[in-house]
């Protein structure tokens, strides 16, 4: 048993996406929104990647984001479920296309603006802080048909009228943001990372790098406008986390992993500095990416975040010889399959060690506060014959990452607090399944939009709650 404890105050809670949970796609003057357009099944992933030159939606697909789990008119509901737990955060975020619909307008859809009034307020009645993210992963289609999205300069006006929008109308309710979700996705996955789609023959690299840049300087603007409406907002980036190990000792498979973690932490270098890193020039002429950055964005990059939140579900495992035959196919940032670890049903590695070294080397590397956003077990559960649900698999693996994280607090590491994702059964971002479950409350849906949408505590709820009221001590 370590004696390091967890610190005073911090901030036990889970976290959800409102593309994953609210469904109620059109409800309350909505408009569509890039996961609105990715369907479960055989054609999800060629959209995901953007390798579809346009989208649209298509009566014989089932899409999960229409209706999720509902979260839109259960909040109360929901609400009160993580309060029984003990929550003292709740990280969720805002549809930008429920403040404004289509992403261009002049004035917000005073619709959306209630409801998520009525959210926050619901969070704080129950001593909830809410932790908001700006932009989780939908960009408003409209955007995306008429501009190209984050490719076209023009998103950084429309996204800083949201930003100022959001931190005006909730002023007082939210404190701590977060910019965009997983950032550095947008390599990976970039329709649904970015709403990126691209024409035949591009440089794709060159678009996917501008829609970076236009997003840094987006981030850094709405940074500094939240210090300047409230200087107690707190606002973060947001890592998909995870270090790459060498496959060996070879010396070219350690460069490899270097450049691989070069390659997932080159968006935070940006947030968290202030200006790009000695190393962004050399990828950009490996891969002939030529960026047009205007002469005011040096100066507005300035403006960083305070701190780094991210998310940890697995390490990942980089060779020199890396090719599609020896990855894992298990999420869209490809890595070696790590012969030393065992891994969940769809293929993520399970290592906790690997979040401690992940934690000790983002501190090492910006010090600033890290916020563990994400983490946590996708798993299929069974619910026996008296109704429970017994998820001990789940409890373990919460169990040895909540270790992790205590070593990496002894470890000198500041740590604000702990959001395990889907704290309530939501669809799945990478395969669009509800079978992928993470959360401590069942949600009754299966893949295909099917079932009562009825709540239930599985065991780790309890387990959960007696993590919380004991700050961490009671692991059992």
């Amino acid at each position: 048993m370590s004696d390091v404890r967890f610190p005073e105050g911090f901030l036990w809670g889970g976290a959800i996406a409102a593309n994953q949970s609210e469904g109620a796609h059109l409800t309350g003057g909505k408009g569509l929104t890039t996961v609105d357009m990715i369907p479960y099944g055989e054609n999800r992933m060629p959209i995901k990647l953007g390798l579809r030159d346009s989208v649209e939606l298509d009566p014989n697909e089932y899409y999960p984001s229409h209706q999720a789990i509902d979260f839109y008119h259960r909040y109360k509901e929901d609400i009160a479920m993580l309060a029984e737990m003990g929550f003292k955060v709740f990280r969720m975020s805002i549809a930008w296309s429920r403040i404004f619909p289509n992403g261009d307008e002049e004035t917000p859809n005073q619709a959306g603006i209630d409801f998520y009034r009525d959210v926050f307020e619901e969070c704080k009645k129950h001593d909830i802080e809410p932790l908001v993210t700006l932009c989780h992963f939908d960009v408003p289609m409209h955007l995306v048909n008429e501009y190209g999205s984050w490719r076209n300069r023009k998103m950084i006006s429309f996204f800083e009228r949201y930003a100022r929008t959001c931190f005006e109308a909730f002023d007082g309710l939210v404190k701590y943001w977060l910019t965009f979700n997983e950032i550095n996705i947008l390599l990976a996955s970039p329709f649904s990372g970015a709403g990126l789609m691209f024409q035949e023959g591009e440089n794709k690299d060159q678009v996917k790098y501008q829609a970076a840049h236009h997003e840094l300087v987006a981030s850094a603007l709405v940074t500094k406008i939240a210090h300047e409406i409230n200087p107690e907002n707190q606002v973060g980036c947001m890592l998909a986390g995870g270090n790459f190990y060498p496959y060996s000792c070879k010396p070219e498979d350690v460069f490899t992993a270097m450049q691989k973690d070069r390659e997932n932490l080159f968006f935070i270098d940006v947030q968290s500095r202030g200006y790009y890193p000695s190393y962004a020039q050399k990828v950009f002429n490996d891969k002939n990416v030529i960026l047009d950055i205007h002469e005011e964005d040096h100066e507005i990059l300035k403006h960083t975040v305070d701190f780094i939140s991210f998310s940890y579900y697995a390490s990942r495992c980089a060779s020199a010889d890396m090719n599609e035959g020896n990855t894992s196919e298990a999420n869209v940032v490809k890595s070696i399959k790590n012969p030393h670890l065992a891994a969940s049903d769809w293929g993520w590695v399970i290592d906790p060690q690997g979040l401690r070294i992940t934690m000790n080397t983002l501190y090492d590397r910006y010090q600033k506060p890290l916020f563990l956003v994400e983490n946590g077990l996708g798993a299929k559960d069974v619910i026996e014959a008296n109704g429970e649900i017994n998820d001990d698999y789940r409890i373990d693996y919460l169990r040895e990452h909540v270790e992790a994280m205590r070593d990496a607090i002894g470890d000198g590491i500041p740590l604000m607090g702990y959001t395990p994702w889907g704290c309530i059964d939501l669809v799945a971002a990478s395969t669009g399944e509800m079978s992928k479950r993470y959360g401590f409350i069942y949600v009754d849906r299966d893949n295909k939009g099917n079932g009562s949408l009825d709540r239930t505590p599985k065991k780790s709820f309890y387990w959960y709650k007696k993590v919380i009221a004991s700050n961490g001590e009671d692991l059992v």
